[in-house]
């Protein structure tokens, strides 16, 4: 396959109209996680032949607001036990004249696909088109105040580099004297959003007394970034029973500690 690997160069053009549109999100919501979500969410169906993003650069800033707020309802939904989607009126409205008529239940039908597709985004392309430095790069390469940064030029690998456990876990809390079996929990994402998770790790007690935390670890960063969409705290009810996550910050190894 040699001749035929891109270079991250061509990724960036490519994926053009994605970055202008993220540029577009993050002038009118401020939010870099919840910016992301959304252009994922629309690349994720212009890949299905549903035409969306480019309309997103030359849209007035309200209506930019209505789309990154609908986007990231729907990406919401998708956490929640039984989605109850909200009304995706301008999606629908992008989404015509590639004449597809497309539904918040499409959303709920489909969580597994929808998130894999997404995450497949952010963890492969999306770490490039996100990436401010290489943008800049790649402005001054076009307009020749720098000759072809090597950075530009690196063949694009869309594997995944390996990452930290870390990286891709989350904390998690239970409601006083209400804990999760590690396998409800493992399941809950399961059957969600199917092979997204690695294990599911409990604070470990003694004499039975109940676990208070654990740690989830899910396959890539992308579905920690998905789950969260850009809250720093969120709460999910599984069989009536209150989950607290946020992202997994790992204590820092004091070398002091040892002395």
């Amino acid at each position: 396959e040699g001749s035929s690997t891109m270079m991250v160069r061509e990724v960036l053009y490519m994926y053009f109209v994605a970055r202008q549109a993220y540029d577009r999100f993050i002038s009118v919501c401020g939010n870099p996680e919840q910016a992301r979500n959304a252009v994922e969410l629309l690349v994720w169906l212009d890949q299905g032949t549903i035409p969306t993003i480019h309309h997103v650069p030359g849209i007035e800033a309200g209506v930019v607001g209505i789309v990154v707020a609908e986007t990231n309802a729907v990406l919401e939904c998708l956490r929640y036990p039984k989605p109850v989607l909200p009304p995706i009126p301008l999606i629908s409205v992008l989404c015509m004249p590639g004449g597809v008529c497309i539904e918040p239940r499409f959303f709920a039908l489909h969580q597994e696909i929808v998130v894999r597709g997404v995450a497949h985004f952010l963890d492969g392309a999306g770490k490039f088109v996100f990436d401010d430095c290489l943008q800049v790069l790649l402005r001054k390469s076009e307009s020749g105040l720098v000759g072809n940064p090597p950075e530009l030029m690196a063949p694009y690998s869309p594997l995944l580099v390996d990452v930290p456990e870390d990286c891709h876990s989350m904390f998690i809390t239970f409601s006083k004297g209400m804990p999760l079996l590690h396998e409800e929990i493992f399941d809950y994402f399961r059957q969600k959003w199917g092979d997204c998770m690695v294990r599911v790790l409990m604070e470990k007690k003694t004499g039975g007394s109940i676990p208070m935390y654990g740690r989830i670890i899910f396959k890539t960063e992308a579905v920690v970034q998905l789950v969260l969409n850009g809250e720093r705290l969120i709460k999910i009810s599984i069989d009536q029973r209150q989950i607290w996550l946020r992202k997994y910050i790992p204590k820092p190894t004091n070398a002091a500690d040892s002395s």
